[in-house]
């Protein structure tokens, strides 16, 4: 008996979470589509430290006021290792890593091994959030994957592991660490919840470093920096800093962590066109073809099943109950 649907046709109450998940999933990896090439053009001018660091300090000071303005609750004490671990990929590792990575690195370059990100999410859904893909999931990461690498070749994007290269892969490391554990935690205390304690955490610790590149021998530039570099800074503080996070954690929460987090497959190709765009250069055929390539990969990937952990996906956690993320991922967690 089909599970996923009732005699009508119409879609059961775990397809539409589903459904949800993967539509915020899409929001949010739009607004971290911009984040490449913007910090690109952002650290011509200004010192990576500041571009990677600071954009955390904007980012917490929004997060402090909307946790003040809505008297939220300090998180339970079990909680604030996972939020640390959350904050050491995102607010930190990925932001950091990428920054200076982008000093060396076009950012098309950046953009191919970022396209790694998914696989990489998907094996901490594994280990930190009890997942299980399937083979079919594996195998759509698997097509989706040789797709990002058919896109690399079509772009003259060379993965030779040098100093950039190595920057980078550290950073998506870092990062799908920080995605699936935000993605599990997210279905106990909310999407945004879990980003604006990261972020509030992590303040204090970031503010020496972000003031020493201010006002250190690094910090001279930033009076001399373009309004386009400031405008860029500005983006990947508030939006891939903070805003991109509030339906990227929804949507990891109510779709699961590996099925969603596959939907990233597709920020490489949106990176390198708005690096185009943005930044000058062409979009041929084949870099259409690698785009369908990819797309069709997600369409496979999240008709798969994933059991276990978060593959359910929550509405009770995206709303921000306690514990109404482990009501529904234990009765979705039996399906197939």
């Amino acid at each position: 008996m089909n599970t996923e649907s009732n005699v009508t046709g119409a879609p059961s109450k775990t397809q539409a979470p589903r459904t949800r998940g993967l539509l915020f999933g899409f929001l949010g990896v739009l607004a971290f589509s911009f984040t490449v090439p913007l910090t690109r053009v952002a650290v011509a001018d200004l010192d990576p430290a500041f571009v990677g660091l600071g954009r955390a300090l904007v980012a917490a000071a929004l997060a402090a006021i909307l946790l003040l303005a809505t008297r939220q609750p300090l998180p339970e004490r079990r909680h604030w290792v996972r939020l640390v671990v959350v904050g050491s990929g995102i607010i930190v590792g990925f932001p950091l890593f990428t920054s200076l990575a982008l000093r060396e690195l076009p950012s098309a370059d950046a953009a191919v091994i970022v396209g790694l990100l998914p696989a990489a999410t998907a094996v901490m859904a594994v280990l930190r959030a009890g997942e299980r893909p399937s083979r079919a999931f594996w195998g759509a990461c698997a097509f989706g994957l040789f797709a990002v690498l058919l896109f690399a070749a079509s772009q003259g994007a060379g993965l030779v592991p040098d100093r950039g290269h190595l920057l980078v892969l550290l950073a998506v490391v870092l990062c799908s660490l920080g995605y699936a554990e935000g993605g599990a935690l997210a279905q106990e205390v909310g999407g945004w919840r879990v980003i604006s304690w990261s972020l509030v955490i992590f303040a204090p610790f970031l503010a020496p470093f972000v003031a020493w590149s201010v006002f250190g021998s690094s910090g001279a530039g930033l009076a001399g920096a373009s309004p386009a570099a400031w405008v860029c800074f500005a983006y990947v503080s508030v939006v891939s800093m903070f805003l991109g996070f509030f339906a990227w954690y929804r949507g990891l929460a109510e779709g699961g962590v590996a099925r969603v987090g596959q939907v990233q497959l597709s920020q490489p190709v949106l990176t390198i066109l708005w690096s185009a765009l943005l930044l000058g250069g062409s979009i041929g055929p084949l870099t259409v073809l690698c785009a369908l390539l990819v797309l069709g990969s997600v369409v496979i990937g999240q008709r798969t099943r994933v059991k276990g952990g978060a593959a359910g996906g929550a509405a009770g956690g995206a709303g921000g109950g306690a514990g109404g993320g482990k009501v529904v991922a234990a009765k979705t967690g039996r399906e197939g």
